[in-house]
């Protein structure tokens, strides 16, 4: 009888809850509120934490899947002022990669206690990448981009040092402000004028690249090299730039309700200024390549330097209608204005009908994704359609990684 008298006492002293801290704790882990006891973080640093981790938290903090959005800036800007990629286009591109990824460590590190809050997952927050090594990414990216835009020249060096200005000032300041996503289309525009700026100044420095032999005239005056585009400055590829700054600026608009969502008429202004800008992108390239007449168009054949003789007008049948419509570069244009718009347009569509978190993160992700079918047609509308395949073939390794690493 003693020994169930004593047994019943053991019992009894296990079920009563413990005081003090630790009770609290019990209580709390019970009740579902954490406490003093929070669940495990799978993202919390471990001590035996390897190389394969850190190399992940690094490639989280720099968003590598939307690297693959940069290049396109400095080939479309080539195009724009009639370039052929070549050194200061390589330059420019490098410049580029640099001073985005430093916007993104930097980004992370201003907002490092906000996203202790609504995005505790990112590798400064959870502890996988310490804030002074953050920054200090950020100053060495920085000043490696500006390096690389200077051996382009110094048009191409002060180009970069506005760009890199735009970006420091966005993360450290303009980002909560009105003036946010206008920042941010700043910096795209001035991203593709880069590449323009520094294409334009190699091209200068040899231009050789950029002229094409013309067959030699029997009784003309001058028979050296015909330059093969007329001389543009870095200004001709404004337009363009001002295009990709617009869907940046819409980009930028919804990413700011992508913690708590909550806005429906942001994405739906925004997929009407998507459609508008690919709407404009198709036009404003069917106008270019129809505006100057070929030689020998309108009745005149050409016999001579200043002469022309009349003939007998062609009459075009429809055949010649239909290929004169549908040329290879017109079909490559409307392929990548509809993957434009394809990529970037059922995002919204959804966000707007249903704006949660997830969704309106998706239209972000699918928005940043957009930007290199955008550029493709850009540098196609500029007539150059071998740079805007070669940005295309980005866009099946951008979206295998972003299935790995989150753009946003």
């Amino acid at each position: 009888m003693r020994w169930r008298l004593r047994a019943l006492s053991v019992l009894g002293a296990g079920l009563r809850m413990p005081s003090g801290a630790r009770g609290r704790a019990l209580q709390d882990g019970l009740s579902g509120t954490g406490g003093t006891a929070p669940a495990p973080d799978r993202h919390r640093p471990s001590p035996g934490r390897g190389r394969g981790d850190t190399v992940r938290a690094w490639t989280e903090l720099f968003r590598v899947s939307a690297l693959f959005s940069v290049p396109g800036d400095a080939l479309a800007g080539a195009a724009a002022v009639g370039r052929s990629p070549g050194r200061g286009t390589a330059l420019a591109i490098g410049a580029s990669l640099c001073l985005y990824e430093a916007g993104m460590a930097l980004n992370d590190w201003a907002d490092r206690e906000e996203d202790a809050v609504d995005r505790p997952h990112r590798p400064i927050p959870s502890g996988r990448i310490s804030p002074p090594a953050a920054l200090g990414a950020a100053g060495a990216l920085t000043a490696a981009g500006l390096a690389l835009a200077a051996r382009a020249g110094r048009p191409a060096l002060a180009v970069a040092t506005g760009l890199a200005a735009t970006v420091w000032a966005y993360d450290l300041h303009l980002k909560h402000t009105k003036a946010g996503p206008a920042a941010m289309a700043a910096a795209r525009t001035l991203d593709l004028l880069l590449g323009a700026t520094a294409s334009v100044a190699a091209g200068a420095r040899g231009g050789a690249a950029v002229r094409r032999s013309a067959p030699v005239v029997p009784g003309a005056v001058d028979n050296v090299a015909a330059p093969a585009h007329p001389a543009r400055g870095p200004l001709t590829a404004l337009p363009a730039a001002l295009v990709l700054g617009a869907h940046t600026y819409g980009v930028t608009a919804v990413s700011r309700h992508e913690a708590q969502g909550g806005s429906t008429a942001v994405p739906l202004a925004v997929l009407a200024t998507t459609a508008g800008l690919g709407a404009a992108v198709l036009t404003a390239g069917r106008a270019a390549r129809t505006r100057a007449p070929e030689p020998g168009a309108c009745g005149l054949a050409a016999t001579g330097p200043g002469e022309h003789r009349a003939t007998r007008p062609h009459r075009l049948t429809p055949t010649d209608l239909l290929l004169t419509a549908f040329t290879p570069t017109d079909l490559l244009l409307t392929a990548f204005t509809g993957a434009y718009l394809r990529t970037a347009g059922p995002p919204l569509l959804h966000a707007a009908l249903n704006p949660s978190p997830p969704l309106t993160q998706r239209a972000v992700g699918g928005g940043i994704r957009a930007m290199i079918p955008l550029q493709a047609a850009l540098a196609t509308r500029a007539g150059a359609p071998g740079s805007g395949l070669a940005v295309m073939a980005l866009v099946p390794l951008a979206r295998s990684l972003a299935r790995k690493v989150s753009p946003t």
